[in-house]
C-alpha cells in the first residue's frame, strides 16, 4: 500500500510538472514574483523570531507589504491568464495597471503606517 502512494505521489507531480511546462512566460514570472515576495515575508517573520520584534510597527509594515504585493500579483495573475473567461475582455495593459496603482496605495498606507 505505501508504494501505491509513493507511485500515485510521483505521478501527480510529473502531472504537475508537465501541465505547468504549458504555461505562458509571462505567468511564470508573476509565479516567481508571489513567490519571491512569500519568501521575503517568511524571512522576516524567521528574524523577528530569532532577534525580536522592537519595532513592532515595522514589522508588520514589511510583512504586510510582502503579503499584500503577493495577493495583488496573484489578482494580476488571474487577470492575465487567457484560459480565465471571466476577464476575457480586460486587456492585458489595464490588468498590469491596476496592479500599479493597487501596489501604490498599499505602500503608501504602509508608509504611513509605518509613521
Amino acid at each position: 500500500m505505501g508504494r501505491t502512494t509513493s507511485k500515485d505521489a510521483q505521478a501527480l507531480i510529473h502531472s504537475l510538472c508537465s501541465a505547468y511546462a504549458a504555461t505562458p512566460t509571462s505567468l511564470k514570472i508573476i509565479d516567481l514574483y508571489v513567490g519571491f515576495a512569500v519568501f521575503a515575508a517568511i524571512i522576516q517573520v524567521v528574524y523577528m523570531a530569532i532577534v525580536g520584534s522592537f519595532p513592532f510597527n515595522s514589522f508588520l509594515s514589511g510583512v504586510l507589504s510582502c503579503i499584500g504585493t503577493a495577493v495583488l500579483a496573484v489578482c494580476l495573475r488571474i487577470q492575465v491568464n487567457k484560459e480565465n473567461k471571466e476577464f476575457k475582455d480586460l486587456p492585458p495593459e489595464r490588468a498590469f495597471a491596476d496592479f500599479v496603482l493597487c501596489n501604490l496605495v498599499l505602500h503608501l498606507v504602509i508608509m504611513n503606517f509605518l509613521g
